[in-house]
């Protein structure tokens, strides 16, 4: 079973332009390589604007080719993101 790490869907530093406390933030437990992946595709403004469910992230193409290639390596293997 891989770590989770916690995600937030609209992202702490947009939450808080918004008012929102840091623990009001909604949020989605991710693998690291998807939350890294998340975060080198799409800038803050992105995820706070386009992003802000899990449903949206997976009708994104690039979102959901990388999760259907992840998905076919072993969970052993360490996988990077660039």
């Amino acid at each position: 079973m891989p770590n989770l790490t916690e995600h937030h869907l609209l992202p702490r530093s947009q939450g808080r332009r918004q008012g929102v406390r840091v623990s009001d933030l909604p949020t989605a437990l991710l693998c690291r390589p998807c939350h890294s992946f998340l975060h080198r595709t799409f800038s803050n403004a992105e995820l706070a604007r386009d992003y802000q469910d899990i449903g949206a992230l997976l009708a994104h193409p690039e979102v959901l080719r990388f999760v259907r290639w992840l998905r076919t390596q072993p969970a052993t293997k360490g996988v990077r993101v660039r």
